[in-house]
């Protein structure tokens, strides 16, 4: 079977993604891997994604932009499941290009990625406004009304740029968005909103704009190794998140197949990214959610304001029920454990096993997780109080964080490969798993 010998060469992509509700630390452990990649690609989501990479005293926030740009000689690909604002995104260039050599040529955007229009963002936030109480807590970035415009057909497109009739279907787009504004008590200007994406549209045109999902398999077919990047975490999953107050892309595994072009049987190894606790942003259910001192403490310790929004994050004890709902939904084959630092305030820990719910038992998400019905059941774990945020070895861990580790890898089914234990790219112990 001659004729195929060079199969033997395709190279399976590997994916990287949070398992609870984001920011788990994505940003950190994808800068920490790029080195064994070749190209790095964001395949969902877009500014409202806030990951964070920490090294040489200086600390990095990047919304849309992978999270292997710092590293030479590797790409980085922004996915055709992306949506892209250009105000924002030249925004993060500027703040980059003094720090990043060549950037224009290691970064590099799909021509399918859709477009946010000003009138996205003000659709987003005449929305939430109307929906008062109710509200689902967007960032405000537009990025669910980009969304519906994407499946609703209607969306400009990157690719959209390089044509000839571009402000026609641009002025098209956004008549159809002050219809639809017209019909909510909301003032705004579009004025000066306009003239920042117009000049910014222009500043576009200076990047590589490629079909990406060329690009990412001719990659792999020349032996070289991909690694898609997710931003937001499996719980904000329009599909299996907790809708609705979810993201509106499909931020599991299968979102890295649609957004990236490659086909479900080239998928390799899945990094399934944990806290060693829970947190939250925005408004939705949070079975664990601790609205005490306790929770107090823990967003303290941890440092629990958002990346993008700045707003103080919701937090709690780890889920375990949740978890394994998002490594069966994932197809996780190694768990990364991060922010373990923070739990050295505790003296113990709890672990939530199961929800009491109507009356009974379960070990499972329910298809409505309201908060009010579910009532997590805890299993009490010796904490540690050592400081860990200068530990170089897994082998120096203490000896309870490495019971909870095998406790939570035994309780998973599924390997702990990687424990982070501090913001830097320096606080990252890699471990070697029984299970593997």
């Amino acid at each position: 079977m001659t004729r195929f010998k060079n199969l033997d060469k395709l190279k399976k992509v590997d994916v990287l993604l949070g398992l609870q509700w984001g920011d788990e630390g994505k940003g950190k452990v994808v800068d920490v891997l790029t080195p064994e990649y070749d190209v790095i690609a964001r395949f969902q989501g877009g500014p409202n994604a806030g990951h964070t990479l920490e090294f040489d005293g200086i600390k990095h926030v990047l919304h849309t932009i992978p999270s292997g740009i710092f590293h030479n000689n590797k790409l980085n690909v922004v996915g055709n499941g992306v949506v892209i604002d250009p105000i924002i995104f030249m925004k993060e260039i500027d703040a980059l290009i003094d720090m990043v050599d060549n950037i224009n040529d290691r970064l590099l955007l799909s021509r399918k990625a859709h477009l946010i229009l000003p009138t996205h963002r003000l659709l987003d936030a005449a929305s939430e406004q109307a929906k008062g109480k109710q509200k689902i807590g967007s960032t405000l970035k537009g990025i669910g009304p980009t969304y519906m415009d994407k499946t609703g057909r209607n969306g400009l497109r990157i690719g959209d740029i390089e044509t000839a009739d571009f402000k026609t279907k641009y002025e098209n787009l956004r008549s159809k968005h002050e219809q639809i504004l017209a019909q909510f008590d909301f003032e705004y200007d579009l004025t000066e909103m306009e003239k920042e994406w117009l000049l910014s549209i222009e500043k576009l045109k200076q990047f590589s704009l490629i079909d990406s999902e060329h690009l990412v398999n001719n990659e792999r077919k020349a032996g070289k190794k991909v690694l898609a990047e997710g931003a937001q975490g499996t719980l904000l999953d329009i599909d299996f998140g907790s809708y609705p107050f979810v993201t509106s892309s499909n931020t599991i595994t299968a979102g890295a197949c649609t957004g990236l072009g490659v086909a479900p049987n080239q998928i390799g190894e899945v990094y399934g990214i944990f806290k060693a606790y829970c947190t939250r942003v925005g408004s939705g259910p949070f079975p664990t959610e601790l609205l005490d001192e306790v929770g107090e403490r823990m967003r303290k310790a941890g440092h629990e304001f958002g990346a993008t929004t700045g707003r103080p994050r919701r937090c709690g004890w780890i889920d375990l029920p949740a978890l394994k709902y998002a490594i069966m939904i994932n197809g996780v084959t190694q768990l990364i454990m991060t922010k373990a630092d923070v739990l050295s305030e505790f003296g113990n820990i709890q672990v939530c096993t199961k929800y009491a719910h109507k009356g009974e038992e379960i070990d499972y998400l329910p298809f409505d997780v309201l908060s009010e019905d579910m009532t997590p059941i805890y299993e009490e774990l010796p904490g540690w109080s050592e400081d860990l945020t200068e530990l170089s070895s897994i082998d120096s861990i203490p000896a309870s964080l490495n019971n909870y580790i095998e406790y939570l890898e035994n309780a998973l089914e599924t390997p702990i490969t990687i424990v982070s234990v501090g913001p830097d790219r320096s606080q990252t112990l890699m471990r070697k798993s029984e299970q593997v």
